[in-house]
């Protein structure tokens, strides 16, 4: 493994590097040489599985992460790849033609996030949130309770419960 980072750093000047289990790393690199690092992953180094791809909002920090996960699977090893970008330009090369499934996380990321990867197969399509017409649910920015209480009518008799008391009641109830 330390070969390989050896050579991707040397080659794609990949940074930050985390070793978080022996089978398991993450790194980051630019968002410019994320498909010709993924490309060579895939075709010259065996890491034919790609396993998810997911994001986070920095909110504060006014940038996206997107996290690949890859897999050897001869060797049994994850490589967790970080990108990070603006939030105000949220564009990322698709990387469908390399992994067909990877359309479905993409697409998905498109609706929840509002990051696009233009030439995706159906990533302007509705997902999951058909007719959805407000920002992107999953940015930090979005406010769910004020959307909650403008969508939904409230109920009455709701209750919440301390989960440590409640349990106790249910079963100890003679105590």
């Amino acid at each position: 493994m330390s070969e390989l980072l050896k050579q991707l750093k040397d080659q794609y000047k990949i940074f930050d590097i985390t070793e978080v289990k022996s089978f398991q790393t993450f790194f980051s690199v630019d968002t410019a040489k994320l498909l010709p690092l993924v490309t060579s992953l895939k075709e010259n180094s065996g890491y034919t599985v790609l396993v998810f791809i997911t994001a986070v909002d920095w909110l504060e920090e006014d940038k996206f992460q997107l996290t690949y996960i890859v897999n050897n699977p001869e060797e049994k090893v994850d490589l967790g790849i970080r990108v990070f970008f603006k939030r105000d330009e949220p564009t990322m090369e698709s990387i469908h033609h390399l992994w067909v499934h990877a359309a479905t996380f993409q697409r998905e990321i498109k609706e929840m996030y509002g990051i696009d990867f233009p030439g995706s197969p159906r990533v302007d399509e509705p997902f999951l949130l058909e007719g959805w017409d407000d920002i992107p649910p999953m940015r930090r920015d979005f406010d769910t309770k004020k959307y909650s209480e403008e969508t939904f009518f409230p109920r009455e008799g709701r209750e919440s419960n301390d989960p440590a008391t409640f349990m106790k009641l249910k079963l100890y109830p003679d105590e």
